[in-house]
C-alpha cells in the first residue's frame, strides 16, 4: 500500500485524564510523523495537536482509531489524493 502525506488534528478536551493517553499512542505510532505541532489553552482545559503524516490508510485508520477512543478525544483526519 502506498505512502501518502497528510495531517491530523487531535483536541484534547480533558487534559490532565487524557493527554497522558494521547501522548502513550503518539509515542506507538511516532515513526508516521514528518511533524508535531501542540498549543495547549490552560483556560479552557483543552489542547490542540496537529501532526503531519506520511503513512497509508490502513496506518492512518489505526492511529485515528486508538485516539478515537480515548474520551474526552476529537480526531480529524486527512490523506493527500493518490498519484
Amino acid at each position: 500500500m502506498e505512502k501518502r502525506l497528510g495531517f491530523v488534528g487531535i483536541i484534547i478536551h480533558d487534559r490532565k485524564n487524557a493527554a497522558p493517553l494521547v501522548n502513550n499512542i503518539l509515542t506507538e505510532f511516532g515513526d508516521l510523523f514528518a511533524g508535531r505541532m501542540g498549543i495547549p489553552h490552560i483556560k479552557k482545559d483543552l489542547s490542540v495537536i496537529v501532526l503531519i503524516v506520511n503513512t497509508t490508510t490502513d496506518g492512518l485508520g489505526a492511529l485515528t482509531g486508538k485516539l478515537g477512543k480515548i474520551p474526552g478525544v476529537s480526531v480529524k483526519s486527512a490523506l493527500s489524493k493518490s498519484e
